[in-house]
């Protein structure tokens, strides 16, 4: 079948010229097996029409979807890794597939690729993604959209029948092509990459496509320090993003600058972990030897990224008015945090100080107790109202504790946001759904073992009900 009326090509990209990407000729797989196909987001952007061979024709094999990119297109960028800049970096394994508007909103959609070939970035490396990092990722989007976490979303995933060989993987594993839907392709390393060159043209012409496409409200003249704006508000979002994975309990793990996108959309997951309890220090990747990027950290990285982005911006605009723009993050992030807090919580808000006085309560019980993280935010979703669920829980015996005192007062002058949510068969179970290492590595097992999908299909499945009843529908 075709595309649907919902289906919008865009070809936005093209007007920033052949200085900002190299077109690339996809890899060539034997095999192309569907593991993953997102189909509520394929109908958002018109795609669910197509039958299972033109799926594979497009997002497996790469034939260009209509009316859009006639080549893919591999991405120019820099990057701070670990705080140590790198010009050699650039889309390595994926490149930009095509591009369309979202049918729900308007905005510009990407599809973005992992593992689909080697490209002019890949720095001898194969181009290609493991199976089990496909897994992985498609895990993680479907976990943080649930959880209220601005994230791309992975769009297909194919298996594609050759062996691989890494490092961190008992190998020879197998590998996989993922597409992934994001609302830009255009980093803080892709300012980076031109400022580095001194390329100000190009600087200026990348500023411009970003407004353009992504904060058309920012343009000259109707804002007279467009740079400034632009910082401002990507700091907003970006502090916005930083709270809300405080509040998921998630760990991202590679926190570069090339990872950091200027619409405050959180992409790309390799080694990231989910809090089993409250840890400040906890650390995702396994080569994070001095915790750079542990949880509690991650808050400050974004504001020293932001400070790489407010750098990159310099010769576009004078440094006091990105200042005072970098300056509105750390207000921004507080705000958000407390925002996010009661939404995790399913709380109406009661004003600044009882909000704050609440937060502390209740993340020092979570350091001092060590309950399970997510456990604690099912048992007391809607505040003093899920008492009684409360009270039937796995980790009741923690609310019994003098340290959950003060935690537990000030959630009694605290109005549930929305009551009837309780009353759905997901808050009837013991258990929330969680997505901890330790249930990645089983369901990995069992696929690696038996090629048995079963319980990779089961967590979404969970992921996706959780999704329905604290986002209130589908």
């Amino acid at each position: 079948m075709p595309v649907s009326s919902r289906y919008r090509p865009a070809l936005a990209v093209t007007d920033l010229g052949p200085d900002f990407y190299d077109a690339v000729v996809p890899a060539r797989f034997p095999l192309h097996r569907q593991r993953y196909r997102n189909q509520r987001w394929a109908a958002r952007v018109g795609l669910d029409t197509l039958d299972d061979a033109e799926w594979e024709r497009h997002f497996a094999a790469f034939t260009p979807l209509p009316d859009n990119l006639p080549l893919p297109l591999a991405l120019r960028y820099h990057g701070h890794q670990f705080r140590s800049y790198n010009p050699a970096l650039g889309d390595g394994r994926g490149f930009l597939f095509a591009q369309l508007r979202d049918a729900g909103d308007d905005r510009l959609l990407d599809l973005g690729t992992k593992g689909s070939g080697p490209t002019p970035w890949s720095r001898d490396g194969d181009g290609r993604l493991t199976l089990k990092g496909g897994v992985r990722e498609v895990l993680a989007t479907a976990m943080l959209e649930a959880l209220g976490v601005y994230t791309s979303k992975s769009f297909s995933l194919f298996e594609t029948g050759e062996m691989l060989f890494r490092g961190d993987e008992p190998s020879p594993t197998r590998s996989s092509v993922l597409v992934r839907l994001s609302h830009s392709h255009v980093r803080f390393g892709t300012f980076q990459r031109y400022a580095h060159r001194g390329e100000h043209p190009q600087l200026a012409r990348l500023l411009d496509y970003a407004v353009q496409q992504h904060y058309p409200a920012l343009a000259a003249p109707a804002v007279a320090d467009t740079p400034a704006a632009f910082l401002r508000e990507v700091c907003r979002r970006s502090a916005d993003l930083a709270a809300s994975w405080m509040m998921a309990g998630f760990v991202h793990g590679v926190l570069n600058t090339d990872n950091m996108n200027v619409t405050g959309e959180s992409f790309d997951y390799g080694p990231y972990r989910f809090l089993p309890t409250y840890d400040p220090d906890f650390t995702a990747a396994y080569f994070d030897h001095h915790g750079l990027y542990a949880y509690g950290r991650q808050p400050a990285v974004m504001e020293w990224n932001l400070g790489q982005l407010a750098h990159a911006l310099t010769p576009l605009t004078p440094r006091p008015g990105l200042e005072a723009a970098l300056a509105t993050y750390g207000p921004a992030f507080e705000a958000a945090l407390i925002t996010r807090f009661l939404v995790r919580l399913g709380l109406v808000a009661r004003g600044p100080d009882d909000d704050a006085a609440l937060g502390s309560a209740v993340f020092r019980f979570l350091a001092e107790s060590q309950v399970g993280y997510e456990q604690f935010f099912f048992d007391w979703y809607g505040g003093t109202t899920s008492a009684d669920r409360a009270r039937q829980s796995p980790a009741a015996a923690f609310y019994e504790h003098a340290s959950f005192g003060a935690a537990r007062r000030a959630l009694d002058d605290y109005a549930p946001l929305a009551p009837s949510r309780l009353a759905d068969p997901y808050f009837q179970q013991a258990k929330p759904c969680t997505l901890l290492i330790d249930e990645i590595e089983a369901l990995w097992d069992a696929i690696a073992g038996t090629d048995d999908w079963s319980l990779f299909t089961a967590k979404l499945d969970a992921i996706a009900d959780m999704r329905a009843v604290l986002q209130g529908g589908d």
